[in-house]
C-alpha cells in the first residue's frame, strides 16, 4: 500500500484532493512514477514555495508556501498546465521552462518583472527563482521544478525609498511654494512608473469639512492621515491631503495621483504616497513660512527706511558749495538705525555738516538719533563755536538732559579762506571714522588724525583739526558701514575709500555716492549714511 502522498500539504490538501487526476495528463496518483511521487513528497515537505511543471505540458503542482504567490489562481491552478495557468506571462516563462527541459541546465533569475493576474487584475510582481530539471532513474527530463520567493515588495520598496530620498533631497532648500510644487511634479512624475499622472492642487474645504474641487477623486474630508482611493479600469486615482490637518475656510494643497492599471494599491503604496504628501506639505508649508517672512522683513524693511529717512533732514543747498546725501539701510536687518547726517548754515554765513551714529538698531536708536540731531542743531545755532566745542556742549546737554546714549560723530565747518574760493575745512572727530579729501586733481588722502573719545564716555578734551579745501576738492562723509567688513581690519577699508575715490574730480556728487554704493565690497551688515561735499560753483 502507497504511503499518502499528500499528507504533508497542509491546507493545500482540499484542493488536491478536488482534483480529478486520471483526467489530466499526469493521470491517476497511483500511476505516477517514481521520480514524480518523489518530487512532489519532497516539494509538500518543504517551507518554501516550490511548483513542479511535469511533463510536456508543463502540469502545474505547487506546495502550501507557493498558494499565497499565486492568489486567485489557486485552486484552479493544480493539475493544470502551466501554459493556461500563467497565461498573461507565458511569452516570457515557456522559453525559460523549455530551455531547462531540453537542456537540463539550470536557470537562475533575480528579481524579474512576471505580471500576474491573481487578484482580480493584473500587476507588476517581482521574482527570484530557480528553474532546475527533474530526471528520471533513466536520466531522462521529467520535469521542472522551480524554486521561488516574491520580491516584488523588496524591489518596489527600494525603488520608492529612492524616490522618496530624491524627493526629499529636491526640495530641502526651496524656498517658493510654486518651485516646491514644480519640483516635486518633476520628480514625481519622471522617477516611478508606477505614476502615470501625478498633480498637486489646491483644494477648497467647505463649512462641513468636504473637500472640493478634485474630480478624480470622491468627495470625501482629507485630514492628511486619511487617503481617497477610486478604483478604475485605467488605474486606481489616489488623493492625499499635503500640508496637514484641513480646516473650514482653509485651502490644503492635495497629492491627486492616478497610479498605473498594474499597480496594487496596498499598505506600503499608502505609506509611500503618505510620506510624498508629507515631504511635499512640509516644504510647502516651509515655503510658505519663509515667503509671509520675506514678506513681512521687506514691509518692515520699507517701513523702518521710511522712518529713517523722515528722520534725516534734506541738506540746505548753497551756491558756492555742491552737497549729495545718501542713505542705505543694512542688508541684514529690517530695523530703524541710529546712522544721520545733517549739513545746514551756521548764522555766520559757515557751513556745518555731521555724521554720526548712534549705538544700536532699534526704535530708541533712531529716536536717540533725533534728539542728538536736533541737539547738535540747537547747540550749532545758540552760539559761535569750533566743532570741538560743538561737540563739548552737545556732550554736556546730554549729560544734563540725562541721556542714555553712546554715539560716534563728525561736526565739521565750512568757512571761506581767501578770494580764490578756497574753503577751510574744520572738523573735531569724536571716534567716528573719518572724513576723505579729494584734491582738484584726484589725489585721495583720509583725513587721519587723532580721534577723541565717543560721545556718551564725557572726554576730558575735544580737538579742532584744518584742512584747505580748494575750489573743486570733495570731501566725504560716511559711516562705518560702508568700509567695515567681516574679516578684514579697518585698514584695508580706508585704502578701498581712497582706491574708489581717487580720479571721481569730474564726476558730479551723485555720480560719486552711486560709485561708492555700487562698488562696496560683500554684504553690507550695517547701515550706511553718507555726506559729500565740492567747494565751489554749483554747476547749473
Amino acid at each position: 500500500m502507497q504511503r499518502d502522498l499528500f499528507s504533508a500539504a497542509g491546507g493545500l490538501r482540499p484542493g488536491l484532493d478536488q482534483v480529478d487526476w486520471a483526467s489530466t495528463p499526469l493521470g491517476a496518483v497511483d500511476t505516477w512514477s517514481p521520480t514524480l511521487r518523489g518530487t512532489v513528497d519532497l516539494m509538500m515537505h518543504s517551507k518554501f514555495p516550490m511548483t513542479l511543471l511535469w511533463g510536456p505540458s508543463f502540469v502545474v503542482l505547487y506546495n502550501e508556501a507557493y498558494v499565497e504567490l499565486i492568489g486567485d489562481k489557486h485552486p484552479a491552478a493544480i493539475g493544470a498546465p502551466a501554459e493556461v495557468v500563467f497565461a498573461e506571462a507565458w511569452p516570457q516563462i515557456a522559453p525559460m521552462m523549455q530551455g531547462v527541459a531540453e537542456t537540463g541546465e539550470a536557470l537562475l533569475v533575480e528579481h524579474a518583472l512576471v505580471p500576474l493576474e491573481r487578484h482580480g487584475f493584473l500587476e507588476d510582481c517581482y521574482f527570484t527563482f530557480s528553474y532546475s530539471a527533474v530526471r528520471g532513474s533513466d536520466g531522462t527530463i521529467e520535469g521542472v521544478i522551480d524554486v521561488v520567493t516574491e520580491t516584488t515588495r523588496q524591489v518596489q520598496g527600494q525603488r520608492r525609498v529612492e524616490l522618496l530620498a530624491r524627493l526629499s533631497e529636491e526640495l530641502a532648500d526651496v524656498a517658493d511654494a510654486d518651485d516646491v510644487r514644480a519640483r516635486a511634479l518633476q520628480v514625481l512624475r519622471g522617477g516611478s512608473d508606477e505614476l502615470e499622472v501625478v498633480d498637486i492642487r489646491e483644494a477648497t474645504v467647505d463649512e462641513h469639512g468636504r473637500t472640493t474641487g478634485l474630480p478624480d477623486a470622491p468627495d470625501e474630508p482629507l485630514d492628511g492621515e486619511h487617503v481617497v482611493v477610486q478604483t478604475l479600469d485605467d488605474g486606481a486615482r489616489i488623493a492625499w491631503a499635503v500640508a496637514g490637518a484641513t480646516r473650514a475656510g482653509v485651502e490644503p494643497f492635495v497629492l491627486v495621483l492616478r497610479l498605473a492599471p498594474r499597480v496594487r494599491v496596498d499598505r506600503d503604496l499608502r505609506d509611500t504616497i503618505r510620506l510624498a504628501a508629507s515631504i511635499v506639505g512640509r516644504a510647502l508649508g516651509r515655503a510658505r513660512t519663509e515667503q509671509a517672512e520675506r514678506a513681512h522683513r521687506e514691509l518692515e524693511a520699507q517701513l523702518s527706511e521710511t522712518l529713517q529717512r523722515s528722520l534725516l533732514s534734506r541738506p540746505v543747498q548753497r551756491d558756492d558749495v555742491q552737497v549729495a546725501v545718501r542713505y542705505v539701510p543694512a542688508s541684514t536687518e529690517a530695523q530703524v538705525g541710529g546712522d544721520w547726517y545733517d549739513a545746514f548754515a551756521l548764522p555766520h554765513g559757515d557751513l556745518a555738516v555731521v555724521i554720526g551714529d548712534v549705538t544700536g538698531h532699534d526704535r530708541d536708536a533712531a529716536a536717540m538719533m533725533a534728539q542728538l540731531r536736533n541737539l547738535t542743531r540747537g547747540v550749532s545755532m545758540t552760539a559761535r563755536q569750533t566743532p570741538a566745542e560743538v561737540l563739548s556742549s552737545l556732550e554736556g546737554a546730554v549729560t544734563g538732559l540725562q541721556l542714555d546714549v553712546l554715539a560716534t560723530a563728525v561736526v565739521a565747518h565750512l568757512a571761506d579762506a581767501a578770494d580764490d574760493g578756497a574753503m577751510t575745512f574744520g572738523w573735531s572727530n569724536a571716534g567716528h571714522p573719518p572724513p576723505v579729501l579729494v584734491s582738484p586733481d584726484g589725489v585721495a588722502t583720509v583725513l587721519h588724525r587723532k580721534a577723541d573719545v565717543l560721545l556718551g564716555l564725557l572726554a576730558a578734551e575735544r580737538v579742532d583739526h584744518h584742512v584747505v579745501a580748494p575750489v573743486g576738492s570733495t570731501v566725504v562723509l560716511y559711516t562705518d558701514g560702508l568700509i567695515e567688513r567681516r574679516d578684514h581690519d579697518l585698514d584695508d577699508g580706508f585704502a578701498w575709500l581712497e582706491q574708489v575715490l581717487a580720479d571721481t574730480q569730474h564726476l558730479d556728487l551723485e555720480q560719486v555716492c552711486e560709485l561708492l554704493l555700487a562698488q562696496m565690497p560683500g554684504t553690507v551688515d550695517d547701515d550706511v549714511a553718507l555726506l559729500v561735499l565740492r567747494t565751489g560753483p554749483v554747476p547749473r
